[in-house]
């Protein structure tokens, strides 16, 4: 029987207020937040309308955090006290922190180099700029050592979050998740959909007019508990969270397939997984963009899927609140979770007369909810949120408890294929690499060097796999990249443009890599994959991490391949970064991507796969140090190899040699020598097998840490292999950590 999870507190700032209540109370009232930008200057741009939040927090200085942490921050404080979950430290490392973020720390950009261009700059900014920082911000703030993540899949990571948070109690790996997305207004988000001519000039009007988005930004938390864990705490439950569906479209970086074909899969998978029917729900909270290409896909979505349903009211509260990136999923299940709960609608606002008569033509039998909030009976409602890239996310919600199906199993799960694009200090590529998969070049020339690495290793992966994808499988293939530091190059060159020409001089074709799940979704474009992809930025270890998110998407039922990655690439503007904060210094770095194909053992007999080895254990901890540093972590690289080991059901004398993470770093090799020592014996045959792959590919950071995996089923696949299981487990800057546990192939 599948794990029950419930929503027990709730936590959101945005244009319309800094909590959860006045927000809503504002939303369900049609009290617009949109309003002249006043953080971002406008100067030369035809459109100069935003949702911005007057004081992200008040408690805490800009200073210390970026404006995406500050925000953030203050909704996850609220969240926890409206969940009235205490703390301890009996209890911290049971409730992690899954953040979803699209510009990362491009506010704390946009200061360092203009303070830069006047002879200052604070290298205590360059540490605020990675998407990487925000989930380990909250965790270091509150003391929460669970896992974390930061999913960065632009306008659907919020949602995905939720998804990820939920999936991961019920495998029985947490108690609790503070969970939501967080994204703060920017001259780099303004400049970029400027540039792409995708903002309105008016406010944006979602369903109705569809001329172009409202740019807003704020937090939306929400604390995703598993039941018995609330009812033995005696904690209010708001409702309950059901299912939830990732897709990706394989269609273009920036629009959504016009067939919605993608938003379809991700809503029926939704649907489906909730144990419910599409003429079940009542409730939709819309992606409703106000663009032209996303409201008619979306039109065209819900029109497909519930036309038979004659009590189906949707709505867009991005006409209030703005398009708040990747917190807008977020933001919007906080709405969705308080309709439920008060038996409200929100409206979509902004709609005249005539307006209301064209509505009704396109509206069919569905109620849009315009101008006025809609009083009804709420049983299940779900969450929608589309994205560049093509990926798309919803999430269901009900208001009294039901048992949906439980779809996990224990396969199995062997690594099938192995591909990579990796070098110190930089990987090699050349045309010959592109025509070895028929990649064209007017293809190519859309790529930044992440990407490119990214598409490489990629489809070397598929192809050393032997599969190809095709319409048949195109769904039972996913990708979770793993990143660092993600298209940083891109985002730091687009902000140094704006902040030297003006916001008006943004580069449209520049702007859609700015996006970190922008490779994912280049990498799906070009494969034809259309299952679940997420992208996640924790650090140096996410190469790792992307595995033991992959293989729990197989357990959990959502697919039956996956391709999991490490992906950084070292240019000019990373080795300036890295020599500025004086960690991994520029001569150590390396680049490169690493791709692992993962699949279920039903799947690989079927296919007659080759199989590396085994993946017999995984497992991720965390432990609150500032973002940055890792002292004061031992004790969750501790807890990350023994709890690997258990999910594998050895006991870590059975280790036969390990893969570790030292990159020369006094610091680093020590922590990595010194619970080695701990955990195996300072004198054990083991550590007398440890092998340091940085010590050939550079600290190349997650394709890296991707590489211990590739480099442990390498050699348990050997024929004169002495050895049953291997060990590689990588760290993150604060505090982050992952390991698998390989087994030698034996059937």
């Amino acid at each position: 029987m599948s794990k029950r999870v419930v929503v027990t507190g709730l936590g959101l700032i945005c244009a319309l207020g800094g909590n959860a209540e006045e927000c809503w109370n504002a939303a369900v009232n049609g009290v617009t937040g949109i309003a002249p930008v006043k953080t971002v200057n406008a100067e030369g741009c035809y459109a100069n309308l935003g949702a911005e939040v007057d004081t992200p927090n008040a408690e805490l200085s800009s200073e210390d955090y970026d404006r995406s942490s500050l925000l953030c921050i203050k909704a996850a404080g609220e969240a926890l006290k409206d969940s009235g979950y205490e703390v301890t430290s009996a209890n911290s490392d049971r409730i992690g922190v899954i953040i979803g973020n699209c510009v990362g720390g491009a506010v704390s950009i946009d200061k360092y180099y203009t303070a830069k261009q006047n002879g200052g700059g604070k290298n205590t900014d360059v540490l605020k700029m990675p998407a990487a920082a925000l989930a380990n911000n909250v965790a270091f703030h509150y003391g929460l050592n669970g896992t974390t993540a930061n999913i960065v899949n632009a306008c659907a990571a919020g949602t995905i979050s939720l998804a990820y948070a939920a999936d991961l109690i019920r495998s029985g790996k947490a108690d609790a998740f503070v969970a939501g997305g967080s994204d703060s207004f920017s001259s780099l988000a303004f400049a970029g959909f400027h540039a792409l001519h995708a903002l309105s000039a008016d406010p944006c009007s979602p369903f109705n007019h569809s001329n172009g988005i409202t740019l807003g930004e704020g937090a939306g938390i929400l604390i995703i508990e598993e039941y018995e864990h609330a009812k033995a705490r005696g904690a209010k439950i708001y409702c309950e969270v059901l299912g939830s569906g990732v897709s990706s479209d394989a269609h273009h970086i920036t629009a959504p397939d016009p067939e919605g074909k993608g938003q379809m899969l991700a809503i029926s998978r939704a649907v489906e997984n909730s144990g419910l029917s599409a003429n079940d729900i009542d409730y939709i909270n819309a992606h409703g963009t106000g663009t032209a290409k996303n409201d008619e896909a979306e039109f065209l979505s819900l029109h497909t899927l519930f036309d038979e349903n004659d009590h189906l009211s949707v709505s867009s509260t991005k006409s209030m609140t703005g398009h708040c990136l990747g917190a807008a999923g977020s933001i919007e299940a906080v709405f969705t979770v308080k309709a439920v709960c008060e038996g409200v609608v929100p409206p979509t606002i902004g709609y005249t007369d005539e307006n209301l008569a064209n509505l009704k033509e396109k509206a069919g039998g569905i109620d849009f909810v315009p101008n006025t909030k809609r009083e009804k009976d709420i049983e299940f409602a779900a969450s929608n949120s589309f994205a560049f890239g093509g990926n798309n996310a919803s999430i269901v919600f009900a208001k009294k408890p039901r048992e949906i199906p439980d779809r996990t199993n224990n396969e199995r799960v062997f690594i099938t294929g192995m591909g990579e694009a990796l070098g110190a200090p930089t990987a090699e590529i050349s045309g010959d690499d592109y025509k070895e998969h028929g990649i064209k070049m007017a293809f190519y020339r859309k790529l930044d060097r992440f990407s490119q690495l990214q598409l490489i290793s990629g489809m070397r992966a598929l192809k050393d796999a032997d599969i190809t994808v095709t319409d048949d499988n195109s769904k039972d293939v996913g990708i979770v990249v793993g990143t660092a530091d993600g298209p940083l190059t891109e985002v730091y060159n687009f902000q140094k443009t704006v902040c030297e020409n003006g916001t008006a001089a943004g580069s449209a074709f520049a702007f859609p890599n700015t996006v970190y799940n922008a490779a994912g979704g280049y990498f799906s474009i070009f494969a034809g994959i259309k299952g679940y992809n997420v992208t996640n930025a924790n650090s140096v270890q996410a190469g790792l991490q992307s595995l033991c998110y992959s293989a729990d998407v197989i357990r959990n039922g959502d697919e039956s391949i996956m391709v999991a990655t490490g992906t950084d690439e070292n240019t000019e503007v990373t080795r300036y970064l890295y020599d500025t904060l004086g960690i991994l210094s520029s001569d150590k770095l390396g680049e490169g991507s690493v791709s692992i194909v993962l699949e279920s053992e039903t799947s690989a007999k079927s296919r007659g796969a080759k199989k590396y080895a085994e993946l017999a254990g995984w497992a991720s901890a965390h432990k609150s140090v500032e973002f940055g540093t890792i002292k004061g972590s031992e004790d969750a690289l501790k807890k990350v190899i023994l709890d690997a080991c258990a999910n594998a059901g050895i006991t870590p004398a059975e280790v036969g040699c390990i893969f570790g993470f030292a990159n020369g770093h006094p610091a680093i090799d020590a922590l990595e020598r010194d619970v080695l020592s701990e955990i195996f014996g300072a004198d054990s045959d083991v550590l007398k097998n440890v092998v340091e792959v940085k010590q050939t590919v550079g600290e190349a950071r997650a394709a890296a840490a991707a590489k211990q995996a590739a480099k442990a089923a390498e050699c348990l696949s050997a024929e004169d292999c002495a050895y049953k299981y291997a060990l590689a487990v990588s760290f993150g800057l604060g505090g982050q950590y992952s390991a698998v546990v390989l087994k030698k192939c034996e059937d």
